[in-house]
């Protein structure tokens, strides 16, 4: 499909109460997947209410006005269609797939969803007990609870730090009448962009969205999002009962929108972004001193995050720090090779393709871009951009995320006194 072709398979309607709906036909697909997504997420949320994105989404599967919980499922299994949601720091997404006959049925159970849950009171308090456990999972799990105390950190005092799922004394105050108050105030359709992709017809999804969203009232947007300040720490933190020592390294990167983007994803991967990447061949191949490693990319609207993971022995942690320093020197000093910029762009290249194959990936990029850039480009527009970066501008970029000053680091395990020290970061 060249250019013009696949633009034009996009088409996008904003409704006059601001609801906009992008949808991208897939004539050969028997399938549909489409979202509804809301322009929230954790990052605008008070303080003291740090997580209700998150419950309002579980609350929804809940119950609605017109089904219980058991129907929403059930609804769903019996035409062997899928129903899923996330919220993330900067958004809450619903969305099905199912084939394109059912396709009626997918879009009013979803619609239900995020118009007439009920938030009863006792689905609530179990509901509470639910997302405890969630938060304890992630307590249990080392590996995301070094990233979430990096996290924590890296983005001090900002939303952008805090939890998706809330902690235990925010979720224990949220009430009733709290989700609904903050519900009416994200759910409202200027705040709402609804994306399809697959078997269908951009008048039909502009149909079935009309009947149920149209005659939704927009409200006056009186949130306001502040820019993140990175504040890179060196922090320790004991956990008894770890046989491992997990380490999150990381760097203040570029927002999503930034031109640059390619170039650091492409320094993303050449640093740790698989098996043939430069973290995975020196820290596990060739030292052993970790069974994972990688980097990890994590932009936003206005701020970015590089980071490393790794799980190594208290014995070797220091080793395996000063490796990975040692990685980023190498990165801010020599050209990477041509053969290694060759095989990155061929791993993000084919990522990238044969993501787009699936319904439920177009419909997620489509909202995407339009949520973050407001146009669209098509998979030949971004492998041109790829493929213009160069070897030196992926030194640029790695002298310039690669200052030891600007390097946040934190371990978690049974550290018996060790602690990241600025001497092991030197670089």
């Amino acid at each position: 499909m060249n250019i013009e072709s696949e633009l034009r398979s996009i088409e996008k309607t904003v409704l006059p109460n601001g609801l906009v709906v992008i949808t991208q036909a897939m004539p050969q697909m028997r399938s549909v997947s489409i979202g509804i997504w809301i322009r929230s997420g954790s990052r605008r949320e008070p303080a003291e209410i740090n997580g209700i994105s998150h419950f309002i989404e579980h609350m929804v599967f809940k119950g609605t006005e017109r089904r219980s919980a058991e129907q929403i499922a059930r609804e769903m299994d019996r035409v062997g269609g899928m129903l899923d949601a996330f919220t993330s720091k900067e958004m809450v997404c619903f969305n099905a797939k199912g084939l394109d006959e059912h396709l009626p049925l997918a879009f009013d159970v979803l619609s239900d969803l995020a118009l007439a849950p009920k938030f009863d009171a006792e689905d609530l308090v179990r509901e509470k007990s639910v997302i405890l456990e969630e938060i304890k999972m992630t307590e249990d799990n080392p590996e995301d609870l070094v990233h979430e105390l990096f996290t924590q950190h890296f983005w001090k005092a900002h939303p952008l730090g805090r939890p998706i799922l809330g902690t235990p004394k925010t979720v224990a105050n949220f009430d009733s009448d709290l989700l609904r108050t903050w519900f009416r105030r994200w759910y409202a359709p200027n705040k709402i962009v609804i994306s399809a992709a697959g078997s269908l017809t951009h008048q039909k999804i502009l149909d079935l969205v009309g009947a149920k969203f149209a005659h939704l009232v927009p409200i006056e947007d009186g949130d306001r999002e502040s820019v993140p300040t990175p504040c890179p720490q060196l922090l320790s933190r004991s956990k008894r009962g770890l046989e491992q020592v997990h380490i999150c390294l990381g760097v203040s990167a570029f927002p999503m929108t930034d031109p640059r983007r390619y170039a650091v994803n492409l320094l993303t991967t050449i640093l740790g972004g698989g098996m043939s990447s430069r973290l995975f061949q020196n820290i596990r191949e060739k030292q052993g001193l970790a069974y994972a490693v990688f980097s990890d990319m994590s932009p936003y609207r206005d701020a970015g995050l590089l980071s490393v993971y790794a799980g190594t022995a208290l014995e070797t942690a220091g080793k395996l720090i000063r490796s990975v320093a040692a990685e980023f020197r190498d990165l801010k000093e020599s050209l990477v090779t041509e053969e290694e910029l060759r095989r990155s762009k061929d791993h993000l290249k084919g990522s990238l393709l044969l993501s787009l194959e699936s319904t439920g990936a177009r419909m997620s990029n489509i909202a995407r871009q339009h949520l973050y850039f407001d146009r669209f480009f098509s998979t030949d527009e971004i492998i041109a951009a790829l493929e213009a970066v160069t070897r030196e501008e992926i030194q640029r970029i790695a002298g310039e995320f690669f200052q030891p000053d600007k390097i946040a680091a934190t371990a978690l395990g049974t550290l018996n006194g060790f602690a990241v020290t600025p001497e092991h970061l030197a670089c």
